[in-house]
């Protein structure tokens, strides 16, 4: 067990840090191979744009394989591609090369989320999905201090440094990583096309009517996950917290800066600070989930992001600010994997599919909080824009939660994955 706490930070944590490395290089990429810094933002989103579109095929697909075959293979080709970033000697060759890197961690990061309940007992689950967690947290909050740290003496450094660290986790998870069994699955019922798929009609059609069949069994993976009622609504309570979490987190920088008038270096301290607390939450979550029912822990880390989000703008020093922020990263910390937990638990057949659309969703609240927080920040004074959208977030994410019954007795929970599989195996 403890080389699966281990191995399964390490890759989440290299995949987070592999995620926000371009944003401090920006500067120094745009100087060494001639772009407008404008268009910097482009190789950011060439990542979460990637791993979105490859996420929606691989995670079905994976449901099909050997998860810690898909999970070494996709680590392998995400070390070479984050590597070759270092080679890039222009900008398109780099957003290629990014799009990729996307690609390839959404073939191995998902399995972790998804290998985790399908090997440890359920009464474990919560807490060993807390490494991960952690991994990808700090990660959040470290991925871009330790971009500029390593920059200092090439913009190809820390493309090296990960890929390489990427390359020795690959082989310990060869060498270490727990075997994984398979898992039963339906097979879907031959199309009526495909039986004339056997008239010598030549290449062509074969391959249409392949293509046919890859394409109705992603359509009907989704469709048997959301034939579970209650999936719409956790993936969408899921949604609006990551809205106002990454709301938060994206502008802390902005609001640092001009209201208390932090440079990048203490800005850089403040950050980690928060995710000290981030990380304390992940570490010690475990004693409370083995403590307290799950639904009421949940309930009780929104009670504290609703106070903490109501308060945090009309901090009158820096330490409040932190003070706040390390609480609610700790929470954060904390009751994250019982996110993860609630929607693994839609299914036992699909969890790679259920993992995929857990990270897509993440990344597309992080979208959203973009677009919306912006316009807040300067629409309304100091960071009270932010905090009324947390605060709102927060709000609606409990709402929902709770009328999908979520935050009800976890003795509930393994009937809720027993209906899902029993719509699977109609």
């Amino acid at each position: 067990m403890k080389k699966l706490v281990t191995l399964s930070f390490l890759v989440m944590f290299l995949i987070g840090t592999d995620t926000f490395l371009v944003s401090p290089l920006l500067p120094a990429l745009s100087s060494r191979m001639s772009f407008p810094l404008a268009r910097g933002g482009w190789l950011v989103s060439a990542y979460a744009i990637g791993y979105c579109i490859a996420a929606l095929v691989i995670g079905p697909l994976s449901d099909r394989m050997n998860r810690r075959r898909v999970l070494i293979t996709g680590l392998l080709l995400f070390s070479l591609a984050t590597s070759a970033c270092a080679l890039a000697t222009g900008f398109w060759m780099l957003l290629a090369l990014r799009l990729l890197t996307g690609v390839c961690a959404a073939i191995g990061s998902p399995q972790i989320w998804a290998i985790i309940p399908q090997i440890v007992p359920k009464k474990r689950i919560a807490a060993v999905m807390s490494a991960p967690t952690a991994g990808l947290t700090i990660a959040t909050m470290l991925g871009v201090p330790i971009g500029s740290f390593l920059s200092v003496r090439s913009s190809s450094t820390p493309f090296l440094v990960v890929g390489g660290i990427s390359l020795l986790v690959t082989a310990a998870l060869m060498l270490l990583f727990p075997a994984v069994p398979s898992l039963p699955h339906t097979t879907p019922t031959k199309p009526a096309a495909a039986a004339s798929s056997d008239a010598p009609d030549g290449d062509g059609q074969e391959g249409a009517v392949a293509s046919h069949t890859v394409i109705a069994s992603l359509v009907g993976s989704y469709r048997r996950l959301f034939g579970n009622p209650r999936a719409w609504k956790y993936f969408l309570a899921y949604l609006i917290f990551q809205v106002g979490n990454f709301a938060v987190m994206t502008f802390i920088a902005t609001w640092f800066a001009e209201d208390f008038g932090l440079d990048q270096t203490h800005i850089g301290l403040a950050v980690m600070v928060i995710g000290i607390g981030n990380s304390f939450g992940a570490f010690g979550g475990p004693l409370l989930t083995s403590r307290l029912p799950h639904g009421r822990l949940m309930l009780l880390g929104f009670g504290i992001y609703l106070l903490a989000y109501a308060f945090l703008a009309a901090s009158p020093r820096i330490v409040y600010a932190c003070g706040i922020l390390f609480l609610s990263y700790m929470v954060s910390g904390a009751i994250f994997p019982l996110f993860i937990e609630r929607l693994q638990s839609l299914t036992t057949t699909q969890r790679g599919t259920v993992s995929t659309l857990s990270n897509i969703t993440m990344y597309a609240g992080s979208t959203i909080a973009g677009f919306i927080g912006g316009p807040l920040m300067l629409l309304l004074p100091g960071f009270w824009g932010i905090s009324i959208l947390a605060l709102i977030a927060m709000a609606l994410s409990l709402y929902v939660w709770q009328r999908s019954g979520a935050l009800t007795d976890d003795t509930q929970q393994p009937s809720l994955a027993r209906h899902g599989d029993h719509r699977e195996d109609e």
